[in-house]
């Protein structure tokens, strides 16, 4: 029986030109394949790189990812995943100082926030917290304030892609 695929992409905002080989193997040790990427200066903070890499495999890749990824020193990072057959998308968000986000993505790339967590929100706001701010969290913002000089800084860098082997 054929396995379940998805594609994502692995975007490598920041990461000390020392830590960029560490990198590589854990994604090879994710992804089952030797992975070489292409590495650039990042223009939104000297001596650290960037780099990206788009993957197709079994779905759970972008979660694997991160776990392999997470709370490296100076390492910002977003990880996603396309939804497939009985599996929604994903998102995750790294920064050094906020950790992880994750969230849920529809077929168009929208956060899915389920009704639990509004619930919650509506009560932090219910007991003084400001709505917006509980919202914003929710969505992402504090993380996509962090990343997007780095987003941007990466317009026009290569792309490699990469299978998964079986």
């Amino acid at each position: 029986m054929p396995t379940r695929q998805t594609s994502g992409v692995l975007y490598i905002h920041s990461a000390p030109r020392a830590l960029c080989p560490h990198v590589e193997w854990a994604v090879a040790g994710v992804l089952g394949v030797r992975v070489s990427l292409d590495w650039t200066r990042q223009p939104a903070a000297p001596n650290l790189w960037r780099a990206e890499l788009s993957w197709q495999a079994e779905p759970g890749t972008a979660t694997r990812l991160t776990s392999a990824l997470r709370g490296w020193e100076q390492l910002r990072f977003e990880a996603t995943e396309e939804p497939s057959s009985g599996a929604e998308g994903e998102r995750y968000s790294s920064t050094p100082d906020l950790g992880v986000f994750h969230a849920v993505t529809g077929v168009h790339g929208d956060i899915m926030v389920t009704e639990d967590r509004l619930r919650t929100a509506m009560m932090h706001a219910a007991r003084g917290a400001d709505l917006a701010e509980e919202l914003n969290t929710l969505l992402g913002r504090p993380w996509d304030d962090e990343l997007e000089p780095f987003r941007c800084a990466g317009d026009g860098a290569p792309v490699r892609w990469l299978h998964q082997v079986g």
